[in-house]
């Protein structure tokens, strides 16, 4: 038997709609979802985010080995996250979107990566000290928590599964439905969207020279799958995109063959 709330239970429970801050219209919301809160709680929550951080394109958000804070929200524009090697050469090892959190790396103490913004980008910062502390009589945002950082390591190791994949054309058709999946979860053109990472970006988190990068896209061009213009992307044809990097033989060994001949 399906359980009503009763009049009383039901004023107690605030719609994220309602709110005239700004958690119910931007990336907030990941955080906020549990969807029963009270409206005490919901304010609580409200107090201890730091919104509208402001960066421009190469401003760092944190350094690596800085000590863990908090953990931030992108409200707009794009970050990537970063590892500086010995030689000084900046690896990368994400991209973060306007509606998804970074920061969950560095819980143990001090992060272990530089972010660094990719365009102009805005930030919200919420301090965790308060976060763990509200999060322990809160259970669904615990709850919450818990299910956002289980989705961190599952993209850590979506991400060596990609980097396990040989070809240059699967790595790139894969990552290319990562971003594009993305953009749909948070109600974006999935097909027609705006690449703010550069090349060199790309091929340095799929471990590709930029070269190569550059020719795998413009072969795409020329097979009709993709219509790009500079970092203004068109999906075409997302079946073979799919096919591609669900490893069919057909379509990588006709995509090799060209690469080869390029």
């Amino acid at each position: 038997m399906a359980y009503i709330m009763n009049r009383d239970e039901r004023s107690k429970i605030i719609n994220l709609q309602e709110l005239k801050v700004s958690c119910s219209d931007c990336s907030l919301h990941q955080l906020c979802l549990p969807k029963m809160i009270s409206k005490e709680d919901m304010h609580t929550l409200n107090n201890i985010i730091v919104r509208g951080k402001s960066l421009k394109r190469g401003e760092l958000l944190f350094n690596f080995n800085d000590t863990f804070r908090s953990i931030y929200v992108v409200r707009s524009g794009s970050l990537k996250t970063v590892y500086a090697k010995e030689d000084g050469i900046e690896q990368v090892i994400g991209f973060y979107l306007a509606g998804e959190l970074l920061g969950f790396d560095a819980i143990n103490g001090y992060h272990p990566c530089s972010a660094k913004a990719l365009e102009t980008s805005n930030v919200c910062e919420v301090p965790f000290e308060h976060l763990e502390a509200l999060s322990a009589r809160m259970p669904s945002l615990q709850h919450q928590l818990l299910r956002l950082m289980s989705k961190e390591i599952n993209t850590d190791q979506n991400v060596m599964v990609l980097l396990g994949k040989k070809n240059a054309e699967v790595r790139l058709a894969s990552y290319l439905l990562s971003i594009s999946s993305r953009y749909q979860q948070r109600g974006f053109f999935s097909q027609d969207f705006y690449l703010s990472m550069s090349r060199s970006d790309i091929g340095s988190y799929l471990g590709l020279a930029v070269e190569t990068v550059s020719r795998t896209f413009s072969l795409f061009q020329e097979q009709d799958v993709l219509m790009v213009e500079r970092r203004h992307i068109i999906i075409k044809d997302r079946d073979y995109l799919q096919r591609l990097a669900n490893g069919s033989d057909e379509c990588g060994a006709d995509v090799n063959k060209n690469v080869r001949e390029y």
